[in-house]
């Protein structure tokens, strides 16, 4: 049996995140295998019920657990694994593979550089106790330089967003073209407009779902729902408590999302310095306009006054309550059209010809 014309190998498939969502679709697309050092089989992923998920080891628990697990995983991959016209390498651990691979071209698809290694280390660093931030500082000083000469072995490396592209040419000296991740738009679609507000980003510190929690605690006449989890859902749960314009409803599958979405009024997302984020296109794709920040990847995707509205950064509960009392049933619909055609340009299609187009240069 011939070897694939391409394989694509991702960290690991734990949650069902954008750059998850993204190699499962690339996959698919390609015909090609996904390889990970293990799998949530909680999830069901596409790659999976085609029969083209290889895993490397069974599941690791604990954050630290799963980077040198991986690592290690990654760094014993049978080179026979790797054999292919071209490789795609996404995430932080899997590029690590690059040096088994006996043929070939290496291909990074970049959702960022490690942010707790780079842009946001003192932000990691602030919030540990003593002996995590010296944990931290441990690991960086190991994965760092893995993970520089990794990328440097490549031959192409593509960044999901000119943000990324940013980081990588300012944290590693290295130049790399730009494919914006791929939105399902047909499965993002208008239902109707209900008198609700929704958060879809991760329940983790550098989203600032907290800021969204409370703006909305001082307009008990606004309907929230976080539509999410992550580490800081029980904290964020507690914020909130006694709240009842407040709901969550921690993980969704793909359908209860999208209907979530395609019923709200509209979608509030203020991550720090997102890398892209698919969250605010899938919103549009809907025709659900955006209250964003401007800064990161929004500023690539959001239209000020057009498909939403993009506050100062840092978006404080002020900027965001007024933001919101701005956007009320009537201002969110007129903008309808024009998120649905701003969406269009992110869709999968784009993205499958883009990474066609980056193949076929080989």
């Amino acid at each position: 049996m011939s070897a694939p014309a391409t394989r694509v190998l991702h960290d690991f498939l734990l949650l069902p995140g954008g750059a998850e969502r993204l190699v499962d679709v690339l996959a698919g697309a390609l015909g090609a295998p996904l390889v990970c050092a293990f799998a949530n089989e909680a999830h069901a992923w596409e790659a999976a019920r085609a029969g083209r998920l290889q895993v490397l080891g069974p599941p690791l628990a604990g954050r630290l657990a799963r980077y040198l697990g991986s690592a290690r995983r990654f760094a014993r991959i049978p080179a026979g694994r790797l054999d292919a016209d071209a490789v795609i390498y996404s995430g932080v651990i899997a590029p690590m593979a690059v040096h088994r691979q006996p043929r070939g071209r290496r291909i990074h698809y970049c959702h960022s550089p490690p942010r707790f290694a780079y842009d946001l280390r003192d932000f990691y660093a602030a919030r540990s106790a003593p002996a995590g931030r010296l944990g931290l500082a441990l690991f960086n000083a190991w994965l760092r330089p893995r993970y520089e000469r990794a990328v440097r072995a490549m031959d192409t490396v593509v960044a999901n967003s000119e943000n990324v592209r940013g980081r990588l040419r300012r944290y590693l000296g290295i130049e790399s073209v730009v494919v914006h991740p791929p939105i399902d738009t047909e499965r993002f679609r208008w239902i109707g407009q209900e008198d609700f507000y929704l958060s879809t980003a991760r329940l983790e510190d550098f989203k600032r779902v907290e800021v969204i929690i409370d703006a909305f605690r001082r307009m008990p006449r606004q309907r929230l729902v976080v539509a999410s989890g992550g580490s800081q859902e029980a904290a964020l749960r507690t914020r909130a408590r006694g709240c009842g314009n407040i709901s969550f409803t921690s993980w969704l599958d793909a359908a209860a999302l999208a209907d979530l979405i395609g019923r709200c009024r509209a979608v509030v997302y203020l991550p720090q310095d997102e890398d892209f984020g698919m969250s605010p296109v899938e919103a549009m794709a809907a025709g659900k306009p955006v209250i964003g920040v401007a800064e990161g990847g929004l500023l690539e995707t959001v239209i000020h006054g057009e498909t939403g509205l993009l506050l100062p950064a840092p978006a404080s509960e002020a900027t965001l309550a007024a933001a919101v009392e701005a956007l009320d049933a009537a201002a969110a619909l007129a903008l309808r059209p024009a998120c649905e055609a701003r969406a269009q340009g992110f869709s999968t299609r784009h993205f499958i010809q883009r990474m066609r187009a980056i193949l076929a240069q080989g």
